[in-house]
């Protein structure tokens, strides 16, 4: 909430100055700060999604609402680098000299803004794409906004017009090298990849190594939502029995050792196999 009413008030402002000084890249940077501000609020609204309980016909809850937010945060992303794109490239046809102290002074306000907002999202990034997202944004923005106050410096001392679309090109490719893991990864888990962090092949080492487990087949890793994964397996024993124990230690394990939160396994005896794989 925060970080989305910090974006909303300077976005307004830098298009505003933006307007004025006639900076391309003052609102290039106002555009891509309105994408923040739109992915803030859906990172927001996932995450008020997913603490919701499960229903009769959402037996999962809505968790899986973050891993939306997170793949439309890579596209929004991807969104504003063409806009920008589009914009610098008419402006290389008709340069215009922006007022360079005004889009210094708003730029320099940008950063302070958003690398603040980054930092309200810097614990919880590697532990949540959703939130990973709205940081990416965040960082990318803050380094835009140090570019813009080199392009007003630069103008200001040089009035090299032409540095102000180039610079908003070079945003255009920091934007695409930032964005495209996070665009990757949330697409991956929208359609039930494995998580990156998830070493598939240790996984199936680790249950193999198992008392009495003989065959394992049927494995499947998802996640559930950006902070949660599911597995579920049938395990082949030599002695097939009711044995809350093993299965207990098995889920504990495979939560501390790979962070899998929730674990569905079969017990079966192997004569099921070949219908299990059909």
């Amino acid at each position: 909430m925060l970080g989305a009413l910090l974006n909303i008030a300077f976005v307004i402002i830098e298009a505003a100055y933006g307007l004025m000084a006639n900076s391309l890249a003052l609102l290039a940077d106002a555009g891509h700060n309105l994408s923040d501000v739109l992915v803030l609020l859906l990172a927001w609204g996932a995450n008020v999604l997913a603490s919701r309980k499960a229903t009769a016909s959402h037996t999962y809850g809505y968790r899986r609402a973050t891993i939306l937010a997170a793949f439309f945060s890579g596209l929004s992303l991807f969104a504003t680098m063409a806009w920008i794109a589009i914009e610098a490239i008419q402006r290389l046809d008709t340069i215009t000299t922006p007022d360079s102290v005004t889009v210094m002074l708003v730029a320099t306000i940008g950063i302070g803004v958003n690398f603040f907002t980054a930092a309200l999202f810097m614990q919880s990034k590697e532990d949540d794409l959703n939130v990973k997202g709205a940081f990416l944004h965040m960082m990318v923005d803050g380094l835009v906004s140090v570019a813009v106050v080199i392009s007003g410096a630069v103008i200001y001392f040089t009035d090299w017009n032409l540095i102000d679309p180039l610079l908003s090109l070079l945003i255009v490719i920091a934007i695409g090298l930032s964005s495209w893991g996070l665009l990757r990864d949330s697409f991956g888990l929208a359609v039930d990849a494995v998580p990156p962090h998830i070493d598939l092949a240790g996984v199936r080492q680790y249950l193999l190594t198992q008392d009495r487990v003989n065959a394992i087949h049927d494995l499947h890793i998802w996640a559930i939502s950006t902070t949660q994964v599911a597995l579920s397996a049938h395990i082949v024993r030599n002695k097939v029995e009711v044995d809350d124990d093993f299965l207990r230690e098995l889920t504990n394990e495979l939560k501390h050792q790979f962070q899998i939160d929730h674990c569905t396994i079969q017990i079966e005896n192997g004569a099921c196999e070949q219908n299990c794989q059909h």
